[in-house]
This record gives C-alpha cells, structure tokens and sequence, in this order.
C-alpha cells in the first residue's frame, strides 16, 4: 500500500489529528495528511465538524460555570451526609 493510500484510508489518524488540532497546533506535515484525508471522507469531515461543536460547547460550559460558581443547596447536601454517614455505619 502507497503512502498516499494509507493517508487516504487512514481514518483512525485522521480523528487523532483533528483532536489534536482541537488542542494544539498541527505540523505542516499533518497539516497537509488531514486536509488530503478530509478531501475524501465524508464521515471524518462529519466527525471534524461534531467534534468542533463539541469542543466549543464543552468550552462555554466551563467557562459559563466559572462565572455562576455553581454550589449545591443545603438540603442536597443533608441528604448527601445522610446517606454517606449510613454506608458507613454511623448513624
């Protein structure tokens, strides 16, 4: 098999390298494997654009709980003592 073949069919790479474009940035070797990739594979182009929706949705998630500071209410955290208390035998 070709290098270029295995670059083509290479789908599990391609999800690495779109990760990891996530996070980081790609060499220009990667750079080039993936967009020839992508050029050719509807399902990792699908998989790139869910990933980045994702990433972007994980990332407001964060940085929305940061400034709301989210706490637990009183009463959930009796019951939570409750019950911890209870598993351990000390009531």
């Amino acid at each position: 098999m070709s290098y270029l073949n295995k670059i083509i069919y290479n789908c599990k790479q391609a999800t690495f390298l779109i990760e990891k474009k996530q996070l980081d940035r790609l060499s220009f070797r990667e750079e080039i494997e993936l967009r020839i990739h992508l050029a050719g594979c509807g399902m990792c182009v699908l998989y790139n654009k869910q990933s980045r929706v994702i990433n972007h949705m994980v990332q407001q998630l964060f940085q929305d709980s940061l400034k709301n500071e989210l706490k637990l209410d009183d009463a959930f955290k009796a019951d939570l003592q409750a019950r911890i208390e209870k598993g351990l035998g000390n009531k």
